[in-house]
């Protein structure tokens, strides 16, 4: 209970001493307390910015990373099938027997349909990855734009500055757009 009272005094912004002395309207203190009441909350909403897109950010890196390494594995593949199509078609042209030249024609016609699918997928894997490259850069920028919200936040409290505690909300907004571009890829 005494937990929900601790919490409810924070979101209500009650004083722990309603008898305690006031400071002078207009002064520092006055100033600097409603900065650090506003700034508080805001950092932590720009911090909660910042891990939702360096998560993103994480998951464009692993696309990337993953896709990479499987496209590679496909056209390694690819090769390999290659070599086998071209050792059963110069099998099937010295073959001297019908039934083993058939037999190794079928398995050229095999090989080139296998190399068909492992195209496409190979092919599929590298779109991906490249749309998952346009995204990041993005995302990384925007991730600097909130990292230097949090420190305008920080320097406004230290300063007592409303200039710089609204500057942090420019700042933010450009990480949103940021992001957002990253996401939908606008421009």
């Amino acid at each position: 209970m005494a937990l929900i009272d601790s919490v409810l005094n924070l979101v209500n912004k009650t004083p722990k001493d309603p008898d305690a002395p006031k400071p002078p309207v207009g002064s520092r203190s006055e100033r600097e307390a409603k900065i650090k009441d506003k700034a508080g909350l805001v950092i932590n909403v720009f911090a909660l910015l910042l891990a939702i897109n360096a998560w993103y950010g994480g998951k464009l890196s692993s696309t990337v990373l993953n896709n990479t390494i499987s496209a590679n594995n496909q056209w390694a593949w690819y090769q390999a099938k290659n070599v086998r199509e071209v050792l059963y078609t110069t099998s099937a042209l010295e073959a001297r027997v019908p039934e083993n030249k058939a037999k190794f024609e079928a398995e050229a016609a095999r090989m080139n349909a296998d190399k068909k699918e492992i195209m496409e997928k190979a092919t599929k894997l590298e779109a991906e990855r490249d749309e998952a490259k346009k995204r990041s850069p993005w995302i990384g920028y925007a991730s600097t734009a909130y990292q230097l919200a949090i420190v305008l936040l920080s320097a406004s409290i230290l300063a007592v500055s409303m200039p710089l505690f609204w500057g942090s909300f420019a700042v933010a907004g450009l990480g949103v757009l940021l992001s957002a571009n990253g996401l939908f890829l606008w421009f």
